[in-house]
């Protein structure tokens, strides 16, 4: 399943003038890495996946359209997944890419 371009391009519009941005295709969707980490992915479902840590996830996780990753039946302990509508909410969409992009800043470099 393809990603939506659409929303792909919110996420590059809210990346605009962060330095170390790389996109590369991942899982069905468009990640965005940030100094070597990915940090916020256009998935193929029309939703985001961020990267946080555990305890952020978690506390996400308990707010309406957000949820935890699995991945083929795994939870990934610091992802949380939004929903299509969610991600469709601009300020829930600019919030989630300014967490995923701090704790990708927060990481070693690459």
């Amino acid at each position: 399943m393809a990603y939506d371009e659409g929303l792909a391009q919110r996420i590059r519009d809210l990346l605009a003038g962060e330095t170390g941005v790389v996109e590369k295709a991942m899982f069905g969707g468009l990640a965005f890495l940030v100094d070597g980490h990915m940090a916020v992915a256009a998935t193929g479902d029309e939703g985001v996946m961020i990267h946080v840590d555990e305890a952020l996830a978690q506390e996400l996780s308990r707010r309406e359209g957000l949820e935890p990753m699995v991945m083929r039946g795994r939870p990934m302990r610091e992802w949380v997944h939004s929903e299509a509508s969610a991600a469709s909410d601009d300020a829930l969409l600019a919030e989630l890419v300014r967490l995923g992009t701090t704790w990708a800043r927060a990481q070693p470099a690459r």
